[in-house]
């Protein structure tokens, strides 16, 4: 089902057209302050709004709908801000990403449920976006996407500091003894000096910037950092463009196509983005009805080297990005590789808003003859370890590691890892595989960021800033190191990591794209699942995490929910009174 209308082309129009007892109601309780014509032929939108105390990157996303509202009064419209769930990635436990399906799901039942014929979607941390443009994909209202921006760069010491990334580097300096517990917290409030997400090239980042590759941003957007006031100007654009999209009865569905994730993939490459985008271009294609594979993401983004010199695959941050020339001028540079036929929000492909685009320091951002990394997609890796499939970031990876060979080293849950890992006495060497299980979206259950395990200290003492590590969880977009993530299915759904022990000889190979244990096919699946590893496996009784439990699907199709697969449209057939 697509987007519900009445005769003149509203779909408001059939709550607040007509004479009878339920339009008096629709009408009368929305007479707060709106004049008479606000319900006769003016396009009501909705400005989906994730700003919250509890999502610091998302604070100031209500300035930002105020440009918006400005902009669709503007244009003739009627705005109506819409607060929708929040998921700040810093604060919430056990891991946002439990809850962004129930975003989505939230997000799109109150844009069906509700008298609007378009809508902003304004988001910023990691999860919003993701979440925003699921729900967009499934209602199929006319929408545009307002990233929030990321934050400024801080220093300390002396450095430029990328928030999320010096997390990771400073927080192991401690654990190494070559920083004190005081510098450490000393670094905070230089880490993060103004609003916005996180300033690296981490997942709030990336899915901004995607956002932007797939069409649903104004181009040239993405990327404004959050205190520039050139935001706000391009929020009251798209609160203008808005209107104009309802008239055109131009909705997701007709921007998010094959060609626009095509797009998406080589600006991912392009931009060393996070490897947390996999999951989320799955689940948003999933939405749509989009036919996109985990193969699709290896064959596209394979050959397409990574321009863009930032954290934590280069040296620079996100308001260098913006000052070098920004998302479009880095698609220029790709230009060859992206679909022309993709369309943004304002009708015009993709392609056409990069003529005038320009590199201002090719520093930050590089030419296709001296790329930062000539080969920067992500590696899609199969074999007896992950029959489904596994990721890995090779710009996040020490080239050395990228063909590896050792032993195993197996813990059955987060606790176990943390409860070892520091022991003077555990058995391990720089060779050493280190293997996570238990992090999935079923096991854990939500699928954390906790697969850029910490060394162990005693090799942080001896130098060691890498090893090769196994999860079937995901990696923080900022973090860094040779890991290989995603893999399914996952040991709680009965995947080969269940059946995987200390000893056992992993071996890696990101150029064919294998990672095996060196084990017979029979041998291991005659093996008996770890029984720590079960008795660690969440096992929720009620409410949402149950819902999750039963119904979450694997990594590899982007883990939404499997009843949400698909698009439901705009309609509601029934009154409410």
């Amino acid at each position: 089902m697509t987007q519900q209308t009445s005769a003149d082309g509203l779909r408001s129009a059939q709550w607040y057209g007509g004479d009878d007892r339920n339009a008096y109601i629709h009408r009368a309780w929305m007479r707060r302050g709106l004049p008479d014509d606000a319900f006769e032929d003016r396009p009501h939108i909705a400005i989906a709004n994730t700003a919250s105390d509890l999502t610091p990157c998302n604070r100031h996303l209500s300035d930002v709908a105020a440009s918006v509202r400005d902009g669709i009064l503007e244009a003739g419209g009627i705005p109506l801000e819409l607060p929708v769930v929040s998921l700040g990635e810093t604060q919430v436990r056990p891991t946002a990403m439990l809850w962004r399906n129930m975003a989505a799901m939230a997000t799109e039942e109150l844009l069906r449920a509700n008298p609007i014929d378009g809508v902003v979607l304004l988001g910023g941390c990691d999860k919003t976006i993701p979440s925003l443009l699921m729900a967009a994909g499934s209602v199929d209202l006319p929408a545009a996407v307002v990233p929030g921006g990321p934050m400024i760069t801080g220093s300390f010491r002396g450095d430029d500091i990328g928030c999320g990334t010096d997390v990771w580097r400073l927080s192991e300096e401690v654990r190494a003894g070559t920083m004190s517990a005081a510098e450490f917290r000393s670094s905070e409030s230089s880490m993060i000096r103004s609003r916005g997400h996180c300033n690296t090239m981490g997942t709030a980042s990336t899915m901004g910037l995607l956002a932007e590759a797939l069409g649903m941003t104004i181009p040239g957007v993405a990327g404004t950092p959050a205190p520039d006031s050139r935001l706000l100007v391009a929020a009251n654009a798209t609160g203008r463009l808005s209107v104009e999209l309802v008239k055109r009865r131009r909705t997701p569905s007709q921007v998010l196509t094959r060609a626009s994730f095509h797009n998406a993939i080589v600006t991912l490459a392009a931009i060393g983005g996070s490897s947390n985008a996999v999951v989320h271009l799955l689940a948003i294609a999933g939405r749509l009805g989009v036919p996109l594979t985990l193969d699709d993401l290896d064959r596209i983004g394979r050959g397409v080297p990574c321009l863009v010199d930032l954290q934590p695959a280069g040296r620079f941050l996100m308001d260098d990005l913006h000052r070098a020339g920004g998302l479009l001028a880095v698609l220029r540079e790709v230009r060859d590789l992206l679909d022309p036929t993709a369309m943004c929000i304002d009708g015009r492909p993709l392609v056409e808003h990069l003529d005038d685009a320009r590199v201002w320091d090719a520093d930050v951002i590089r030419s296709c003859g001296e790329p930062v990394l000539a080969d920067a997609g992500l590696a899609v890796l199969r074999g007896n370890l992950a029959p489904d499939g596994a990721i890995i970031k090779p710009a996040a990876a020490s080239p050395h590691l990228l063909q590896h060979r050792g032993r195993a080293l197996v813990f059955d849950s987060v606790e176990d890892f943390h409860t070892r890992i520091d022991d003077p006495d555990l058995d391990v060497d720089a060779d050493t595989v280190l293997v996570l299980r238990g992090c999935g979206p079923r096991g854990y259950p939500g699928m954390p960021e906790v697969a850029n395990m910490p060394l162990p200290a005693k090799l942080l003492e001896q130098g060691v800033r890498d090893m090769v590590r196994v999860c079937d969880g995901r990696m923080s977009g900022t973090a860094y190191g040779t890991v290989v993530l995603h893999v399914a299915p996952e040991a709680a759904a009965g995947g080969p990591l269940a059946r995987i022990r200390t000893g056992d000889v992993v071996v890696l190979d990101v150029a064919r794209r294998r990672i095996d244990i060196e084990l017979g096919d029979d041998e291991l699946a005659a093996r008996e699942p770890s029984a720590e590893a079960l008795a660690a496996y969440a096992r929720p009784l009620r409410g949402w995490e149950k819902l999750y439990v039963d119904h979450v699907l694997q990594a590899d199709t982007g883990a939404d929910l499997d009843f949400l697969l698909g698009s439901s449209g705009s309609v509601v057939s029934r009154e409410s009174h």
